[in-house]
């Protein structure tokens, strides 16, 4: 059986800066007269053609580019916690097949009097029961000093870079057509819908910058869900014996590659290396909590293996810096951390044993500020910026467009006569400027007045005053 991300239906809400209904929003999928495959598609994949490159299972020792001393401990370190642990189990766990390596590995720990065999319940030695020799839980706590991860085997750092490379070709081209249903959901100007489409496809960098409630972050994030297709992810890499963590739950959407089951009711699933994920392309979001130690390999002392920084964890999708400028560090300092990533689109980690080593940065990366970009970077910098987009203040016809729809999602009658006071009386007297995120904060104001008052909503003169009054302040 086949399967598929599915989105949950809520009604129609506001975001930080512009409204979206998620009823309207785009759902990944394109209309069928602009398919991008046609093509057998059993897994219900935006870009079925990814498969085309799949990392082919591994029929040895050899193909995993791995030492079987990484694998056995590994191994060991997984039985030490397990206790008893079929031949099967191991594999799973490993996420190796038994049959040309795992099978070798359990050979060379029986073969140093680390395992024993105790018997099994079905045919072969894929089910056979193992567990540690006293000599062999020495080896597996020895094995727990060096580092403690459990899990999938890591992939060498030269497959990945093929891989990643690989894939990067094989990314879907995003339509005008494409585009504007992305963002249907949005008030945006037709302008910047022609300015996007062209950054989107390049995969390479966006500078996102206007005053602040515009919607730049709606914008990147309408963006980022926009994007569609697939990504190959590992569980973890392997450099110079050392272990990085790749797959994050909170980032890494697994699709699942799944053909039924066989007469046995065995999962039948797509034959490829399952050191890898299949994952809807990722995006990453960061803010404030960005430094140049989160830029590099974060190394557990506790744990004794690393974690792959955000830009890696975003290979292949989406990276966005939001509220740039307002980070600890100087903007100066992180965008000259990136201009080697940014024209040559590889990056350089450093291990703590000082090996320094080569990854693709390969994603699009959105700068999303409300500060003015001259006074954050340099011109030198800003050139290798190739996309700078302004999102600047709704007209008064946008602005209506927006408040009808905030009234609609929100339950509150709208009153055009409303706007106009509001132009009239409020901004044009005031020389406030309009912004997009206004109509959503003044209806939620005037929604949390009728509720206190016990009346019905309303965008009647006298709720709409209390919620000015206590909003639109003059700074």
């Amino acid at each position: 059986m086949s399967v598929r991300r599915t989105r949950n239906q809520p009604e129609p809400i506001v975001t930080s800066d512009i409204l979206v209904d998620r009823q309207a929003a785009p759902t990944g999928e394109y209309p069928a007269e602009s398919s991008r495959d046609r093509r057998p598609n059993p897994f219900n994949l935006e870009n079925p053609r990814l498969l085309d490159i799949a990392p082919p299972e591994p029929k040895s020792l050899e193909d995993t580019g791995l030492k079987i001393g990484l694998l056995s401990d590994i191994a060991l370190r997984f039985l030490y916690y397990q206790g008893t642990v079929t031949g099967a189990e191991v594999a799973e766990e490993l996420k190796l097949p038994w049959t040309g390596v795992v099978e070798h590995v359990i050979d060379f720990l029986a073969q140093e009097k680390l395992v024993d065999l105790r018997g099994g319940k079905g045919f072969g030695r894929v089910s056979v029961d193992f567990l540690l020799t006293e000599k062999g839980r020495e080896y597996a706590r020895d094995a727990l000093e060096r580092t403690t991860y459990i899990g999938p085997a890591p992939v060498p750092i030269e497959q990945y870079n093929a891989i990643i490379q690989q894939q990067t070709r094989e990314l879907p081209i995003v339509t005008r057509k494409q585009l504007e249903l992305a963002l249907a959901h949005l008030v945006v100007p037709a302008g910047i819908v022609d300015k996007l489409g062209p950054a989107v496809n390049s995969g390479r960098s966006l500078f996102l910058y206007g005053p602040p409630g515009n919607g730049k972050t709606s914008l990147a994030e309408a963006v980022s869900a926009m994007f569609g297709g697939e990504a190959f992810i590992p569980s973890a890499l392997e450099i110079d014996g050392q272990i990085v963590k790749v797959f994050d739950r909170l980032v890494h959407h697994p699709v699942a590659l799944e053909l039924g089951r066989d007469k046995d009711g065995r999962r039948q699933t797509f034959e490829m290396d399952h050191r890898w994920q299949v994952c809807r392309r990722p995006s990453v979001i960061v803010g404030g909590e960005l430094t140049l130690e989160t830029l590099d390999l974060i190394y557990s002392e506790t744990a004794r293996f690393y974690e792959a920084p955000f830009q890696v964890k975003a290979n292949g999708g989406m990276l966005l810096i939001d509220d740039f400028g307002r980070q600890k560090v100087h903007p100066t300092d992180l965008l000259n951390r990136w201009i080697v990533p940014l024209e040559k689109r590889v990056d350089f980690l450093t291990l703590h044993t000082g090996k320094k080593f080569e990854i693709p940065f390969d994603q699009l990366v959105v700068f999303s500020t409300n500060l003015d970009p001259k006074e954050l970077v340099d011109e030198a910098f800003l050139r290798r910026i190739k996309y700078k987009i302004e999102v600047g203040n709704p007209d008064e016809a946008q602005y209506r467009a927006i408040f009808r729809r905030v009234c609609e999602a929100s339950g509150v009658p709208f009153v055009e006569q409303a706007v106009t006071y509001l132009f009239e009386h409020v901004y044009k007297p005031r020389s406030l400027e309009l912004r997009s995120c206004h109509p959503r904060d003044l209806v939620q104001l005037v929604r949390d007045a009728a509720r206190y008052r016990g009346v019905a909503p309303s965008l009647s003169r006298e709720l709409l005053d209390q919620a000015v009054q206590v909003f639109l302040v003059d700074v």
